[in-house]
């Protein structure tokens, strides 16, 4: 199936930079408070551990950072959109994994980590230009996009940690606002259409699935649920049917089973 024609988000580079960076705060405080023995718990997805888990998220935007000391390519276009990246196969995780197992063994304490990535961070991205290109490992992004394909990771990533710990880290507004939306505009690329309308409110609305369109009232396919829930959907960390049955999902009309669609990163 072709994909969609839709106009792209457009994200404000200011504001997702400032979520990007508040969220991270968010779990660097967590992480200096882990013991040895919670940073030993596992944690979802496979069979990783806290403390693996902490150190790839300080990967995901040490790798920013990195980038960014690299010359910018003369003349390149960006080859990846944000909603490229989430619908990418993930076809580097078991090196990704590897990778994040050898570094973690090199980081006892994930919080010094975490300390010297926010410093780099926040100074590599305060002047950089949002259309400036990044390499990442599936191709080359403008900074601005890039930094709110971080807010899936953040967003996921402090979710993961919150279930492996017991702990109850604030999910920064506006980095879960990105990431929600960015989710959401990807199942519209995946599956183009306007049979179906899917909800996340306060954040997001799309109309995917193909079929006969809706042109006013309310659509006869409606799908609504709360953000969380809806990152956990699409990121393969809740499944379709038990979301339903615990209500936390409400889908009606013949066509609103997104089950086959879901998740969206796998």
């Amino acid at each position: 199936m072709p994909p969609s024609r839709k106009r792209a988000r457009r994200y404000d580079p200011d504001r997702t930079r400032t979520a990007v960076l508040d969220q991270f705060a968010q779990v660097r405080r967590a992480v200096a408070g882990l013991s040895p023995e919670q940073l030993a718990l596992p944690a979802r997805p496979g069979d990783r551990t806290v403390r693996e888990l902490t150190v790839r998220l300080a990967t995901a935007l040490s790798s920013v950072s990195r980038s960014l000391e690299l010359p910018e390519p003369r003349g390149a276009k960006p080859e990846l959109t944000p909603v490229a990246w989430v619908l990418m196969p993930a076809a580097r995780a078991d090196r990704t994994d590897e990778e994040t197992r050898a570094l973690a063994a090199c980081h006892p304490d994930p919080a010094l980590l975490f300390d010297e990535v926010a410093a780099g961070f926040a100074a590599a991205v305060a002047s950089a230009s949002p259309d400036r290109l990044v390499a990442t490992p599936a191709g080359s992004m403008r900074l601005g996009d890039h930094l709110v394909t971080r807010t899936v990771e953040l967003i996921v990533s402090t979710d993961d940690l919150n279930a492996a710990t017991g702990l109850d880290i604030p999910y920064d507004r506006q980095a879960l606002a990105a990431a929600t939306r960015l989710l959401a505009d990807a199942l519209a690329e995946r599956a183009p259409g306007g049979s179906v309308e899917v909800r996340v409110p306060p954040f997001a609305v799309v109309q995917c699935v193909g079929g006969p369109q809706h042109t006013r009232g309310t659509p006869p396919n409606v799908v609504e649920t709360d953000p969380l829930t809806w990152v956990r959907l699409a990121t393969g960390r809740a499944g379709w049917a038990g979301e339903r049955e615990a209500a936390r999902v409400s889908a009606s009309g013949e066509r609103a089973d997104l089950g086959g669609l879901l998740p969206l990163t796998s």
